[in-house]
């Protein structure tokens, strides 16, 4: 099955109940893999927008009903840089929430602060945006907060630290971002963002499909 490389790190992440870290190999060939940007760029898929391999342009196997619930979940899963223990996680916390639950847990996943750095143009990829957070150079409402997984609310302030202004992975991200959702206010030269409201369903990856993610689930 062209993703059995990519399912195994999730059908894996549980032995003696110990589970598995956040994958941090190749993001490129699961990338292909998956048939998703995940720097957000394209590039990935500019060349060769198949899955990696001998035979990757000719893999057109019919996904089963649970391949297609397991594939969108590692999309989405790969998209926000997750490992599965968060992931389920998170799933679990939007259930309790009132609403449709694929899209409470679609909008719980884009509230995390290392998400809304990405988002606000501070960093080019979650990956480095992530980085940002775990060494503290991000502020909420004017404090340090150094966990990516942080749920920002609404009207909460994303901004940088003073010392950490200049850092060049900040100023390459600024110069090249050209967008910022309608759900955020960005101030380029305070370098500060706020969280205005929550995002609508439309405002979210279209390319996901989160009821297959609950169905996944609810086997």
């Amino acid at each position: 099955m062209m993703y059995t490389s990519v399912f195994i790190l999730q059908n894996k992440n549980i032995k003696g109940g110990a589970f598995m870290a956040r994958y941090t190999g190749p993001s490129w060939k699961i990338s292909r893999r998956l048939g998703i940007s995940l720097s957000g760029t394209g590039k990935e898929l500019e060349k060769r927008p198949y899955a990696p391999g001998q035979h990757g342009p000719n893999q057109r196997k019919k996904l089963t009903e649970y391949g297609l619930q397991l594939q969108e979940k590692q999309k989405l899963r790969f998209m926000y840089g997750l490992n599965e223990r968060q992931f389920h996680n998170t799933f679990i916390k939007a259930g309790k929430m009132k609403g449709v639950h694929g899209e409470n847990f679609m909008i719980l996943l884009e509230s995390r602060l290392d998400n809304l750095v990405y988002r606000l143009g501070l960093a080019r990829t979650r990956r480095q945006a992530r980085q940002l957070v775990n060494h503290g150079h991000i502020l909420v409402d004017g404090r340090r907060v150094d966990i990516p997984s942080y749920i920002v609310k609404p009207g909460q302030t994303i901004g940088v630290r003073e010392k950490s202004r200049n850092l060049q992975i900040i100023k390459e991200a600024i110069d090249v971002n050209n967008f910022v959702p309608d759900f955020l206010t960005f101030d380029a030269e305070k370098l500060e963002g706020t969280y205005s409201r929550l995002p609508e369903r439309s405002e979210l990856p279209a390319e996901i499909n989160e009821s297959f993610i609950v169905e996944f689930y609810s086997r």
